[in-house]
């Protein structure tokens, strides 16, 4: 078995083609399919069913895929890493993060290293919760991700500061021009809330659970951006971070009172690129909230 082999046959898989996968990679349809049935030999059964349209992984191919993948990405690393210590190109860095930091905290800090790094590209992978974050760059994806302190980890993580979360409500609205509020002022209304299974739901659901109430929807979003969008509209109360409200958006965005905040780090599995130190040095610029204060 061989990293060639493993390439084309994620080729074919995701491309869901032999022909697609043979452009994918840059060679003749004859040599992908040798390289697979080379690979199938060797692992003793088919990974790809040929179909008179297309083809499907076989139970073998299903089981195969995600290892495979892992193995490329990781060969994809090294090459990167390997490169980078010896100068021979610019590179990429891979971000893992979760959505709502990839639209309001990460932004300025691309831009930032752009203008250092002009040679670097940036490469995100999104995901809607922490676990499916943590979980996929335990697998190898990503050169460095950026999230909530994931609760269990082997590898390096640096504390880079504090999310705040503010309350958005229209412009019209009886609260409109308070600095703060307090959610108990809020527990009779309805809410724009997240669709279950997004990260920013657990966190609402557990500020509102703190002080006695669980939060009826008007409306549910798995975009971060669209629930602020909806709450300025008058679909109800939003909590979202900070730095995701829109600029210019004619609403009111209020601070909690008590506030509601969650610590962001960045983590790696087992040590950190001189590319992905460098990254973590601009995010920890970022305009961070103070820590919170311990409740006596």
């Amino acid at each position: 078995m061989n990293l060639r082999q493993l390439v084309c046959f994620l080729a074919v898989a995701d491309e869901g083609s032999f022909t697609r996968g043979a452009e994918r990679v840059g060679i003749a349809q004859p040599s992908l399919s040798q390289q697979i049935r080379g690979l199938e030999t060797e692992l003793g059964g088919l990974l790809i069913e040929r179909l008179p349209r297309g083809v499907a992984l076989t139970p073998a191919g299903r089981a195969f895929l995600p290892e495979a993948r892992a193995t490329v990405q990781a060969a994809e690393r090294a090459a990167r890493s390997a490169r980078a210590a010896l100068g021979l190109d610019a590179g990429e860095l891979g971000i893992a993060t979760v959505r709502s930091i990839a639209i309001g905290i990460l932004p300025e800090s691309i831009r930032n290293w752009h203008e250092q790094h002009p040679d670097v590209t940036i490469r995100l992978h999104e995901y809607r919760h922490r676990r499916l974050l943590e979980e996929d760059v335990r697998r190898g994806t990503g050169d460095l991700a950026v999230g909530p302190r994931p609760v269990s980890w082997a590898g390096p993580i640096l504390s880079l500061g504090w999310e705040r979360f503010v309350i958005v409500l229209p412009s019209s609205d009886p609260l409109a021009g308070r600095k703060t509020v307090r959610l108990t002022e809020l527990s009779e209304r309805s809410w724009v809330l997240f669709e279950p299974g997004f990260g920013l739901a657990e966190i609402v659901a557990a500020a509102c659970g703190r002080v006695g109430f669980q939060p009826r929807a008007s409306v549910r979003t798995a975009q971060s951006e669209a629930a602020a969008r909806l709450a300025a509209a008058g679909l109800g109360p939003a909590m979202v971070p900070d730095n995701i409200v829109p600029p210019g958006t004619s609403a009111t965005v209020a601070g909690i009172d008590p506030p509601v905040t969650r610590e962001i780090v960045a983590y790696t599995r087992a040590q950190w690129s001189p590319p992905a130190r460098a990254f973590v040095e601009l995010l920890k610029a970022w305009d961070w909230a103070p820590p919170p204060t311990r409740r006596r």
